[in-house]
């Protein structure tokens, strides 16, 4: 008898012959053609078969659930780990904007320092910050009004240095 099953390579005869559902359907063709027959001494046996084939079919189903179990577990694991990545990425974003919200902050005191002056604050005086450190930029009429702009930055809480590159200009 030759069929679709003869003319497949040995190894995929035995691979589709050892399926759960190729043993069931074999069991349950086998069961209906004895059923037909009239056999009834038979019944016994093809009970059994279908017991065991039953029975074979729930031992994959469990095994089935337990896999489909454990990966679930490992999916809510990787989203807790994920969570947690994002929660530190999210604090990192958090600490930089308080850096640069600081930094703001230093500046507009350092500015306003500057224009509480009254030697200062009729002059234009760049005032940048970057990290704690502040640079101060444009003209100034003298040398101690420099120096004095220098120290009312430098006062200011949360600077961490100075960098003064305010020119002195003679009129």
């Amino acid at each position: 008898m030759n069929n679709d099953i003869d003319q497949l390579p040995e190894q995929a005869q035995r691979r589709t012959l050892m399926t759960p559902a190729f043993r069931i359907a074999t069991a349950a063709a086998l069961a209906l053609t004895l059923a037909a027959c009239g056999q009834p001494e038979q019944d016994a046996t093809i009970g059994q078969k279908l017991d065991t084939a039953i029975a074979a079919t729930e031992k994959k189903a469990d095994e089935l659930g337990e896999r489909a179990e454990a990966t679930a577990d490992r999916a809510q694991a990787n989203a807790a780990e994920a969570t947690r990545d994002a929660r530190v990425s999210a604090g990192e974003t958090t600490a930089q904007m308080g850096d640069f919200i600081d930094d703001a902050a230093i500046t507009a005191a350092v500015s306003a320092r500057l224009a509480g002056d009254p030697d200062l604050s009729a002059i234009k005086i760049d005032v940048d910050t970057r990290d704690g450190k502040v640079t101060l930029s444009g003209p100034a009429p003298s040398e101690a009004a420099r120096a004095r702009a220098a120290e009312l930055a430098i006062s200011v809480k949360g600077v961490l240095g100075i960098d003064n590159q305010l020119v002195v200009t003679s009129s």
